[in-house]
């Protein structure tokens, strides 16, 4: 299991540590675009809620990312709470953004490597379940989490979700 105490901002921004400036603003750009409350005005509340909700995530890394001062400060940030870990997370990947491979039920993400990070769906539901119980009498805004580790190399993500909404496939 992964403790998914703070978003990795990188990840929402779908960029990573090494990227300039440049490259972060066009990820935020493109992100904002699709984002934006106002192209989610004519769809359901609750895609509408959602889309909001990402819109301002996205907002937010770029806010902290964007100022050489506060990006620096993050890296350290990040860097403590990376040595803090078990095993070393090379990242952080939001469920939403694997692919669903129905015929094995398992999220799949390729790693840099030529491999892939596979997360079946039993690990997620069994994950959400247990952080659920955990938290049976408080309304929490907290996310779920799980290590996975590449199928070829060493490198290891940690995949969130938000137990507020419904990121789950339910057949």
């Amino acid at each position: 299991m992964c403790e998914a105490v703070e978003k990795d901002l990188y990840a929402v921004l779908g960029a990573g540590p090494s990227d300039s400036v440049q490259q972060l603003r066009h990820r935020y750009q493109q992100l904002a675009l699709q984002y934006h409350p106002d192209r989610h005005a004519g769809s359901s509340s609750s895609e509408a809620e959602s889309g909001m909700k990402r819109f301002l995530e996205v907002d937010a890394a770029w806010r902290i990312l964007s100022d050489q001062t506060s990006r620096r400060q993050y890296d350290l940030q990040r860097r403590a709470q990376e040595l803090k870990q078990d095993w070393p997370v090379d990242s952080t990947v939001h469920l939403q953004d694997m692919i669903w491979e129905q015929n094995e039920r398992v999220y799949t993400y390729s790693c840099r490597c030529g491999g892939g990070f596979h997360v079946s769906e039993e690990e997620v539901q069994e994950e959400t379940h247990r952080r659920w119980q955990d938290d049976e009498e408080e309304e929490t805004d907290e996310q779920g989490g799980v290590a996975v580790f590449c199928d070829t190399c060493s490198l290891t993500v940690c995949v969130t979700w938000s137990l507020q909404t419904k990121t789950l496939r339910t057949f």
